[in-house]
């Protein structure tokens, strides 16, 4: 597919229950042609059925079986393939376009049986209820979520608008589970958040790569410009970014980069996998009428730039650090983000049931693999001076089970950390702090990027045996 992209594209991280989706799309494509079928398992299948509906101790309905049976057979492939039914399918497309009903939570593969929290939604009711990064639901209402699949769970958490429900929840430092009354909404996610800090320094938030994002954050900076033409800085802040839209990424680091500048590649089996996108309206705009970048100031191709990231930016967040890196235009600050390097396409079974299939990896301008390892900040700054909060008790792609190999680095650069990650959550749950406001006065990670722009000494991350030794020998 070297033209146009067909339809929309999501690529992230997970699975959002009343939530924003974050999977990734390269395409809404048609079902490819079905290769030789292997007729000995299928009548394997077909026998093991046919049990079933002779001899288990109640009837099933046929439809539930073989669903399941579609269901689990994708599922097995790796994290972010899975069928999706005519709810799921409809609630994907929903959170492509920035709205949906729900709770307003990014959650993750399970954690002991139970459903990991990755982030609340910024002014969604989860957030404003106190819900935190870590969390884990055990029940819902009273329904137990222990070993529930992560599709049915979200099912649950989906419903009216106004509807209420009850969240028990499970914290570490906490004796106690936690329970929150919550009332589901409709969220209309706005993508796109920007200020200036002080007069020269323009700060620039993306919260989730949707269809309207590029025009959102090119009207933005449009009025960033009109309060202060004269910006000497920027910072691009990416943290807990869990992907989004695969055009919003290409125009995102578009609007930074030289024309036509190369953003991203991919490669899978098919041919229409081996692709180079690159900064060119036919590869993000949605319409072909309007090119949102067309009007932007030509200094924002110069500004001195830095890029914000830690462990919950994942995917398009993580093309756009990554293509930024690359090419020198930005340096990138914060801790190692999620490291999900894969491309998953759409594909329709029924008017309204589909399969998300992984079909192939992306990778940066240089040709480097993002997947199970994640893009590496020139600067490594911590969450807080004093140490990196809950962005230490993160999964990363590396962590889940069935994870898609990097196909050209090795995973290791992982290694120390993942051996000190115990005494780091204890660091961490030690603090109890509240979630932290991007964009505030209290944003250390903000302020240290800052200080980059203008020169001064900036707090770098303490090496992680430093900190963890000195916390031992308290």
């Amino acid at each position: 597919m070297g033209k146009k992209l067909k339809n929309s594209g999501l690529i992230g991280l997970g699975v959002v229950a009343g939530v924003a989706l974050s999977l990734q799309f390269s395409a809404m494509a048609q079902k490819p042609s079905v290769p030789a079928l292997p007729l000995a398992e299928l009548r394997q299948l077909a026998d093991v059925f046919g049990l079933i509906k002779s001899d288990y101790v109640e009837p099933v309905e046929d439809k539930k079986l073989l669903t399941e049976a579609i269901s689990g057979m994708v599922a097995s492939l790796d994290p972010h393939s899975a069928y999706l039914d005519k709810k799921a399918y409809a609630e994907l497309r929903e959170g492509s376009q920035g709205k949906f009903v729900g709770l307003g939570i990014e959650i993750g593969p399970s954690e002991d049986g139970y459903i990991k929290i990755v982030a609340p939604i910024e002014d969604s009711p989860a957030w404003r209820a106190g819900i935190k990064p870590g969390d884990l639901i055990s029940r819902l209402d009273n329904t137990p979520l222990k070993g529930m699949p992560l599709d049915d769970s979200v099912k649950l958490m989906r419903g009216e608008p106004h509807s209420k429900v009850a969240l028990t929840v499970l914290r570490k430092g906490e004796q106690e589970p936690l329970v929150f009354n919550i009332t589901r909404e409709e969220i209309i996610q706005k993508s796109v958040k920007g200020k200036l800090i002080e007069p020269g320094y323009a700060w620039l938030r993306i919260s989730q790569f949707q269809e309207p994002t590029v025009d959102d954050m090119a009207a933005k900076i449009a009025e960033l410009y009109k309060q202060d033409p004269n910006i000497k800085g920027l910072v691009l802040d990416l943290r807990n970014d869990p992907g989004g839209v695969l055009q919003g990424a290409i125009g995102v680091a578009a609007a930074f980069l030289p024309k036509n500048e190369a953003i991203v590649s991919t490669n899978g089996q098919l041919a229409e996998q081996k692709t180079v996108y690159y900064g060119r309206p036919e590869y993000y705009q949605f319409h072909a009428d309007t090119d949102a970048l067309a009007q932007l100031p030509e200094a924002l191709k110069q500004v001195p730039m830095v890029v914000l990231v830690n462990t919950g930016s994942a995917s398009a967040s993580e093309i756009v650090a990554g293509a930024l890196q690359d090419y020198k235009r930005a340096e990138i600050m914060g801790t190692q983000t999620f490291g999900k390097g894969s491309v998953q396409t759409i594909r329709q079974l029924t008017a309204d049931t589909a399969v998300k299939l992984t079909t192939a990896r992306y990778y940066t301008p240089k040709g480097r693999s993002i997947q199970a390892k994640g893009i590496t900040p020139d600067l490594l700054v911590d969450e807080y001076a004093d140490g990196d909060g809950v962005n230490a008790l993160r999964t990363r792609e590396a962590d889940l089970a069935k994870h898609l190999s990097n196909d050209r680095e090795q995973e290791g650069a992982q290694t120390k950390r993942d051996e000190l990650e115990e005494q780091l959550r204890v660091i961490a749950l030690e603090k109890q702090r509240k979630p932290l406001e991007y964009g505030s006065s209290d944003d250390f990670q903000l302020a240290q990027a800052l200080n980059r722009l203008k020169g001064k000494p900036v707090q770098f991350a303490k090496p992680e045996t430093t900190v963890v030794q000195a916390s031992l020998n308290k």
